[in-house]
């Protein structure tokens, strides 16, 4: 079902001149289209998007996701590589990475349009003007985050507090109201209002946002993201310095638990275009590792 939110997506700009890569994979899934006799109502219906979201996307739009470009696959009936690779460009460069793609399971296919749409869907230096920390409370990420902004003359933008702006309530309270699904469909919603109203930002985010694929994906599209990580026992103690006792509750239990978290969510926090590691680091240390790889 398309959704409001994605409507609203759909009302970004066209994407800027010269992004080859999708400029040639609209032209792709209207050519596959075309060649199977296929209305792009028909197509946007079985791939679940909108129609004016298909068109922008044959028009060579760059916002568009891994999980509907693979939806669109699907309704077209072919792969994500008949997609990124059609046979009449038989160059030989082009050939050498079909021949690749097409040896690659599913998982890392994924992985490499992933990065594909994220490293050439958008201009490296507009990308960057948005720089998005990402990772566990407790990493660091507000006090870098808030140096960084301030130096470079841009707003800070805390993800968790403009849901709370949008909503009127506390995360606690979305989540005992809507649930998990409710909590991560509001966070899409805000996370595209940021992208929209912000050039150039740095931005907080929560470090569940990685365990919603169309989310992440469009983060990681759209800003240059930061992986700001620590050992465990920091996080924990930093949580505690904050003045949020609970995890003094049930200690090594709640340990276990933020280890089973980290490590089951670091590949895809592997996945942000650099990472800072703030363990037994002073906060000038960190800060001058995290202007440098922002370029500040």
């Amino acid at each position: 079902m398309v959704t409001d939110i994605e409507n609203k997506h759909l009302d970004s700009p066209p994407a800027v001149a010269g992004d080859d890569f999708l400029v040639t994979l609209g032209t792709r899934v209207r050519e596959i289209r075309d060649r199977r006799g296929m209305a792009r109502k028909l197509v946007a219906r079985e791939a679940g998007v909108s129609e004016r979201h298909l068109a922008h996307l044959e028009a060579g739009d760059g916002n568009v996701s891994i999980m509907l470009l693979r939806g669109i696959a699907r309704a077209l009936d072919v792969s994500l590589v008949d997609l990124l690779a059609p046979e009449r460009e038989d160059t030989l460069e082009k050939r050498l990475i079909r021949r690749f793609l097409e040896r690659l399971p599913q998982q890392r296919l994924e992985e490499v349009v992933f990065r594909l749409m994220r490293d050439f869907g958008h201009e490296e230096a507009v990308r960057r003007k948005r720089v998005a920390l990402i990772g566990l409370r407790g990493a660091g990420k507000s006090t870098l985050g808030t140096r960084l902004a301030r130096e470079q003359g841009v707003p800070f933008v805390e993800l968790d507090r403009e849901i709370a702006k949008d909503t009127g309530m506390p995360s606690s309270e979305i989540f005992s109201l809507y649930g998990q699904t409710g909590y991560r469909r509001i966070e899409k919603s805000t996370l595209e209002r940021i992208i929209r109203e912000h050039r150039g930002a740095v931005i907080s985010v929560g470090g569940g946002v990685v365990a919603e694929a169309e989310t992440y994906s469009m983060l990681l599209s759209n800003c240059y993201t930061i992986w700001v990580k620590a050992r465990p026992e920091e996080h924990m103690a930093r949580v505690v310095a904050q003045g949020d006792l609970r995890p003094m509750a049930g200690n090594e239990e709640a340990m276990d638990n933020l280890r089973r978290i980290l490590e089951a969510r670091e590949p895809l926090y592997a996945k942000a275009d650099m990472v800072i590691d703030t363990s037994g680091e002073s906060v000038e240390a960190s800060y001058t590792k995290l202007r440098q790889l922002a370029g500040g």
